[in-house]
């Protein structure tokens, strides 16, 4: 892991939710409703367990659903499997939630910083209209961005890899070896992105190296190899400028 392999690179591309943006705090608040009705409460553990189940298979059984809609969904099955019955409005409510959740602390900082020496991209699993929310808060003007939304799948399928790697290099005219794609979720973004043949950065915010929980992500059965691996985004920014020094 040479810091001066970080110089190698032309463009940044970033999951947004989990490494950019606190889904699982976003999560957490949004189901509180359906929470509040359950004796005993379940844990935030299994709060986000739940939401990661029903998530990631929703989005395999209905790719071209929006995300906004497919989380309303999410919300009326968590509901369900605890036996209640949640209203389409207050599923709706949760699906329109995604632009309030809020940023982790050292987001837009770090990103203002990588800004200096990258071009930066997103690769999200949301529908513009959820990202444009997430994108007020992180206070950057990305080079470009690329949702589900107008890719028609979603991560982890390698087709929104592949999408990527062809508009990145029609768009901003950067090939896929110099490309480093940098997230939370081994599930969503590290597996597909090796397949992909891309470079890779991990930011471990769930301590899951170090035997954290999987929290609102989807597990795998094999840890797939990375390139980099910090703990936040802070570390990867005050790494780039030790390299660039």
């Amino acid at each position: 892991m040479e810091l001066a392999r970080l110089k190698d690179f032309d463009a940044l591309t970033f999951d947004c939710y989990g490494t950019l943006i606190d889904w699982e705090s976003g999560m957490v608040a949004g189901l509180d409703p359906l929470v509040r009705q359950i004796d005993p409460e379940p844990s935030r553990d299994q709060i986000l367990e739940a939401h990661a189940f029903y998530e990631s298979t929703h989005q395999r059984q209905t790719p071209s659903k929006r995300y906004s809609e497919l989380l309303a969904t999410v919300y009326r099955r968590i509901g369900e499997t605890w036996g209640l019955t949640p209203s389409w409005e207050a599923a709706q409510t949760y699906g329109r939630s995604v632009p309030h959740w809020p940023a982790f602390p050292d987001s837009a900082a770090a990103l203002a910083s990588l800004k200096t020496h990258y071009k930066l991209v997103i690769l999200s699993n949301v529908d513009n209209v959820s990202f444009a929310g997430a994108n007020a808060r992180l206070g950057i003007a990305f080079d470009a961005v690329y949702t589900a939304e107008d890719i028609g799948s979603y991560k982890p399928s390698v087709a929104n890899f592949d999408y990527l790697v062809d508009r990145i290099r029609a768009d901003l005219g950067v090939e896929r070896g110099r490309v480093l794609h940098v997230a939370q979720s081994l599930y969503h973004d590290h597996a597909p992105a090796r397949a992909c043949g891309l470079s890779n950065c991990w930011i471990d915010r769930q301590c899951l190296s170090r035997g954290g929980a999987w929290g609102a992500t989807a597990t795998v059965a094999e840890r797939p190899e990375v390139d980099f691996l910090f703990y936040s985004l802070a570390e990867l920014a005050e790494e780039v400028r030790a390299a660039s020094a």
